[in-house]
């Protein structure tokens, strides 16, 4: 994982270069929002559990049958997955959202899980609804510019599922 400041800094390394205008811009504008996701990022961990719940109590309402009697999240260990993989998806999300990079996204979350699900039989869609459910409830709690940086990341989760 690198965070946005690491990501310049190494592509220039490569490059043999010294910071270009398009480098500093970019450096400006990932300083210029490090409040905001700061504060973000300190209310969505002292929020996570509530929001765990309300994201997965509008999944479950929005999909009821998940639920019910041969469901995908029929019985308490099938249940206890989805709350588990939520709060993966908030947590690594957060990350990702605080370092203004996805690529943790991909090395702890993405790689493989697709055909984990496939090969477990968790549905693909009702994932993506439960992640975008994290982030409408996320930026209810965020406000909307913070909430429209993390949906940044809930979009590059879902986009890899899908």
């Amino acid at each position: 994982m690198q965070d946005a400041v690491t990501s310049v800094i190494n592509t220039y390394d490569v490059q043999g270069k010294y910071l270009d205008t398009s480098a500093i811009d970019k450096l400006k504008s990932y300083f210029a929002t490090g409040e905001l996701r700061v504060r973000a990022a300190a209310t969505i961990s002292a929020n996570a559990s509530s929001i765990i719940k309300e994201s997965v109590g509008k999944l479950f309402g929005e999909q009821p049958d998940l639920v019910r009697p041969g469901g995908n999240a029929y019985t308490t260990r099938r249940y206890a997955a989805c709350i588990r993989d939520q709060d993966y998806f908030l947590r690594y999300a957060t990350y990702a959202m605080l370092a203004g990079d996805p690529s943790i996204l991909d090395e702890r979350v993405l790689n493989g899980l697709k055909e984990t699900y496939n090969s477990l039989g968790v549905p693909i869609a009702s994932s993506v609804k439960g992640i975008q459910s994290l982030k409408e409830v996320v930026a209810s709690l965020v406000g909307p510019d913070a909430g429209k940086e993390m949906g940044v990341y809930f979009d590059y989760l879902s986009s890899g599922l899908g």
